[in-house]
């Protein structure tokens, strides 16, 4: 009697399973009898839970950035798998080899996505068809034949002239101002947006070495060590904004897409035609401000962080 209740049972978690589209295994089949294996694993469920997981170690393990880009590689998901799939979600057996291309054909056209862009985000979803492979949820690689190369590009900087000429430049209006300042701030310290808007005063200290005053600090995004000699220029910006921003933070950063988009402002009143954009100041003091000025590869990597 009771083989034929287990019988009875492994036959109606079979029919769960076909209905699922789920990889049917014995071994998957035990687990639903005997009641360990309740959870049905989804792609965009589990990516859900995994974001969760990168919230709790946000500016620990994981930028801002970083999550924000798994969380736009969900958001693509969620309006292509409807209409490849016919439903909400899918379970990993069901991802294919045709499915990564379609996705990669929507980021290009539908989303208007760059290559290197579009390989960032495969990346992304990469990382969860990896762990389900470990973890058996999934026997084949979707991703298999898939190439993730990525374009050459050259970095683009801002000249000598065309950065005096955007730090001459007056405005009126009062935050177009405070936006060219501190991306002229970070043309002389190489300071990403997201260090400049969580850089502290005590970050900034005397050394005993040469007496001058640095910025001794750890990048938010790799948590490499970033230490940058402050010149004069700079040191005059955070003078400027000296108790103008909440508790101990040097300037009262606009959010990256205000920035992003004032600076576009400022580019055309400066009559500078280049696509900038606030990354772009890592490479003008790169290049123009470090690298022509005398300054070794060595060095700089070690300020850049």
């Amino acid at each position: 009697a009771y083989i034929a209740e287990l019988h009875a049972r492994a036959l109606e978690k079979h029919k769960e399973l076909v209905l699922e589209q789920a990889l049917i295994t014995p071994k998957l089949i035990l687990k639903r009898v005997f009641g360990k294996d309740t959870e049905m694993r989804t792609l965009l469920g589990t990516m859900r839970e995994g974001i969760k997981e990168m919230e709790i170690l946000a500016g620990i393990d994981y930028s801002p950035v970083t999550i924000n880009r798994y969380k736009n590689v969900v958001k693509k998901l969620q309006l292509l798998i409807p209409s490849y799939y016919g439903k909400e979600d899918v379970t990993f057996h069901e991802l294919t080899p045709e499915f990564i291309r379609a996705f990669d054909i929507y980021l290009k056209t539908e989303a208007g996505l760059c290559r290197n862009t579009i390989v960032r985000y495969m990346k992304c979803f990469k990382k969860f068809t990896n762990m389900a492979l470990a973890k058996e949820w999934m026997r084949k690689n979707p991703f298999y034949g898939y190439k993730m190369e990525q374009d050459e590009t050259d970095p683009v900087f801002l000249t000598y002239d065309e950065l005096q000429t955007v730090m001459k430049k007056k405005f009126t209006i009062p935050r177009l101002e405070l936006v060219r300042d501190v991306f002229v701030f970070a043309c002389f310290t190489g300071l990403s947006y997201i260090d400049i808007k969580t850089l502290t005063h005590d970050k900034i200290q005397r050394m005993d070495f040469d007496g001058e005053e640095w910025i001794i600090t750890r990048r938010t995004k790799t948590r490499v060590s970033s230490n940058v000699p402050l010149m004069e220029i700079a040191k005059e910006l955070i003078e400027r904004y000296k108790g103008l921003a909440g508790g101990d933070l040097v300037f009262p950063m606009p959010s990256n897409s205000v920035c992003n988009r004032h600076l576009k402002q400022i580019a055309k009143a400066c009559g500078i035609h280049k696509e900038i954009g606030f990354h772009l100041s890592r490479h003008t003091f790169a290049t123009t401000v470090y690298l022509c000025n005398g300054g070794t590869i060595e060095a700089l990597s070690k300020i850049l962080g």
